[in-house]
């Protein structure tokens, strides 16, 4: 028996090993380091502009905007360079940038929180203004370079690790997810407590240290997974410009199953041949990145999966999340840190609840069909929210201009509202003061002076919607994300997703844009009912993609041969996983 168990038990420590030095384990091991990194940094980096500037959100606002103006105007054209490059090269490249620019930021912040009060007396205070522009832009080429690495690493190489096998890339799909989601929400605990128990200097000097070690043992994994995934060395050929405009312009119907593969030849990158280069202008090389741009977006647009991914960046046109906005508007209802802290764990959890729906889905009724269910179950949680705003304690006063307050400030001349200094602990628990009064929460304030408790009807029901619609919300990303990935030929991998990343800042910048024009608590359900609208529109777009893709078979519920998934790619697809 002892003898029989022990090839058994040898068998057991094997695999365990085996997976342990999988090229997908250590895929997920070095984005849980990359995720940790960014998570904290994302959340420190608005904390420290807060700090450096007299607790005013204006360094923050302005960071939002050129973050999301950035990727909005480059995604395009970061996606080109990741296609036109080898797969090593880019996430090494992208790897280095991003950390080695977080490190430069924290470097400066130390200097500026050391030496701020010398700064600022020197040259009238422009050197702590170029410092402060310096900080930005740096922060900006970090986030620029995640970028790439995001699009490399979670809409390329997952897919070439995978292989030919779907089920095996939905599951890391949802496995990348639910990393994303507790980095999400223990990342920034973590920092919180070194800043609040240290100083902003020592989270500097720690979320430093933290990306240069993580930067080596990232590098170190990204080479283990190429050296364990032999195809990774091979990348298809870039299409030229004209095959490409060519490839797009066809319509879904009019193409033949194999049509776009032939196009499509595989080389080992590292033997690609230069050629021959033609004499190119000055005005040519100019017009180069706007031509790469146009070529992107039209390429976006001709994807038999475009209005899918339409579908998808229409949700980020919401306040129906858990970001300052959001927050902001917690504590206006009343609502302490500690609450808002238990919110966004259950929300991180109905978050994996998702990833976990997604797979199941998947398996049982395809994965189009997929996205259809769990669209309908985010919009039905969704309705909990237009419920809360008509219910008892909401602030919703639509004989309140919305534009009240901005009219006022910029006709009337009315001193801006000052934002009060906040504790430490608040700021660094939340991550963020007040965005919508100008105070911190009623519960804070001289019990004296405030006003009676606020009903908890219509926040309680707010927040249940939220909460609970993240599990059709995650179930939905990932459902586009793998239709992304199935879908789309490899050579436009990088391209497409830069300008489906861009499609998404572009929301959200406007979703940013409409809480600037209409701040007022008693504005906010009306943003609600917007962002439902958005959402409802969003899922709109995919029905019609799930429309077209499935025809009469749209309702047919079944379990699909998980080799075939006829209902996985739509009609006129051209490339293979």
């Amino acid at each position: 028996m002892a003898r029989a168990a022990e090839p058994e038990g040898r068998r057991r420590g094997g695999s365990v090993i085996a997976y342990f030095t999988s090229a997908k384990f250590l895929l997920y091991l070095g984005h849980a380091l990359s995720t940790w990194g960014d998570r904290m940094w994302h959340f420190a980096v608005s904390v420290f502009l807060v700090e450096l500037y007299g607790n005013s959100l204006l360094l923050t606002a302005v960071y939002g905007l050129v973050v999301a103006g950035s990727v909005l105007l480059l995604g395009a054209l970061i996606g080109d360079w990741v296609d036109k490059n080898s797969r090593l090269k880019v996430a090494q490249t992208s790897l280095v940038v991003q950390n080695s620019s977080v490190i430069l930021c924290g470097v400066i912040l130390m200097i500026i929180f050391l030496f701020k009060t010398q700064l600022l007396t020197l040259y009238h205070g422009w050197l702590l203004t170029l410092c402060y522009i310096l900080v930005i832009t740096i922060a900006n080429i970090a986030n620029l370079a995640s970028t790439a690495t995001a699009i490399t690493i979670q809409r390329d190489w997952i897919v070439v690790v995978a292989g030919e096998d779907r089920s095996k890339l939905a599951d890391m799909n949802a496995t990348i997810r639910r990393i994303d989601q507790l980095t999400n929400i223990l990342a920034p605990m973590a920092v919180g407590q070194i800043m609040t128990f240290g100083s902003p200097m020592i989270g500097c000097g720690f979320i430093s240290g933290w990306n240069l070690m993580s930067m080596c043992v990232e590098y170190l994994l990204l080479w283990k997974v190429y050296q364990k995934t032999p195809t990774l060395a091979h990348k298809s050929a870039k299409v030229e410009a004209s095959e490409l405009k060519q490839l797009n312009v066809k319509k879904e119907s009019d193409m033949k199953p194999a049509e776009g593969v032939q196009l499509i030849i595989e080389k080992d990158v590292a033997g690609f041949e230069p050629q021959q280069e033609k004499e190119v202008g000055c005005a040519a090389r100019i017009a180069e990145p706007f031509i790469t741009f146009r070529d992107g977006w039209v390429a976006y647009y001709n994807q038999p999966v475009f209005l899918a991914g339409m579908g998808l960046a229409f949700l980020y046109m919401t306040v129906l999340g858990f970001d300052c906005i959001t927050t902001g508007y917690a504590y206006t209802q009343g609502l302490s840190g500690s609450v808002l802290s238990l919110l966004m764990g259950a929300s991180a959890v109905t978050g994996i609840m998702g990833t976990v729906a997604f797979t199941w889905l998947r398996r049982k009724c395809g994965l189009i069909r997929t996205g259809l269910i769990s669209g309908v179950a985010q919009f039905a949680c969704l309705i909990l929210c237009v419920i809360s705003v008509f219910m008892p304690g909401s602030p919703m006063d639509l004989t309140v201009s919305p534009f009240a307050d901005i009219s006022a400030r910029l006709f009337e001349n009315e001193p801006l509202p000052t934002i009060a200094s906040p504790e430490p602990e608040m700021i660094f628990a939340t991550g963020m003061p007040n965005l919508l009064n100008g105070s911190i929460a009623p519960a804070n304030s001289d019990p004296e002076m405030s006003p009676e408790p606020v009903p908890l009807i219509s926040v309680s029901l707010l927040f249940a919607g939220v909460i609970a619609a993240r599990v059709g919300l995650w179930s939905f990303d990932l459902t586009v994300t793998q239709l992304l990935q199935e879908n789309v030929i490899e050579s436009e991998r990088g391209i497409i997703n830069g300008v489906q990343n861009s499609m998404n800042y572009l929301l959200d910048l406007l979703h940013f844009i409409m809480v600037i024009l209409a701040p007022n608590p008693e504005a906010f359900g009306l943003l609600v009912l917007i962002s439902v609208s958005f959402v409802a529109m969003g899922h709109i777009m995919y029905f019609r993609f799930a429309q077209k893709s499935l025809g009469k078979q749209l309702f047919v519920c079944h379990t699909p041969d998980p080799k075939a998934t006829p209902d996985s790619s739509p009609p006129g697809n051209t490339s293979t996983v």
